[in-house]
Order: C-alpha cells, then sequence, then structure tokens
C-alpha cells in the first residue's frame, strides 16, 4: 500500500463543505490516515454514554467528536 499523503496537517483550520456541519469550521484534533478522515474540535458530535467513576459518580452522557472523512472538508486558505 502506498504511503498516503494529505494536505492537512493537526492544527490546520478547516471548514466543512458536505453533511450536517456543512459551513462550520474549526480546528484539526487528530488525522486518521488509514480511515481518510480527521477529527475536528466542535464538529460532528455524538453522544457516549459514561459509566459511574470516581471522578464522575453520576455518569451519565458526555459529547465526543466522531471522524469527518477528508472529502468532506476543505483547508481554510488564509
Amino acid at each position: 500500500m502506498a504511503n498516503k499523503k494529505f494536505k492537512i496537517k493537526k492544527g490546520d483550520e478547516i471548514v466543512v463543505i458536505a453533511g450536517d456541519d456543512k459551513g462550520k469550521t474549526g480546528e484539526v484534533l487528530k488525522v486518521l490516515t488509514k480511515k481518510d478522515a480527521v477529527i475536528v474540535s466542535g464538529l460532528k458530535l455524538a453522544k457516549k454514554s459514561v459509566k459511574p467513576n470516581e471522578e464522575n459518580k453520576e455518569g451519565g452522557f458526555a459529547d465526543v467528536e466522531m471522524p469527518i472523512h477528508i472529502s468532506n472538508i476543505k483547508k481554510v486558505e488564509g
């Protein structure tokens, strides 16, 4: 398998061009090369259940960023 080169790196500012968060901007937190996806701060949030533990006695739900496919984002120029 060839080594993939992405033009988007961690810390880049991007805009979503397709999907539920279309038009929104954010900063790339992580690049997932094997999935051809990125994780962007504050975008494509999903609710995940959290079990009670020492820090969080109640448990409940937490918002977690999910991967966005690389074809659905564009780097903000400037």
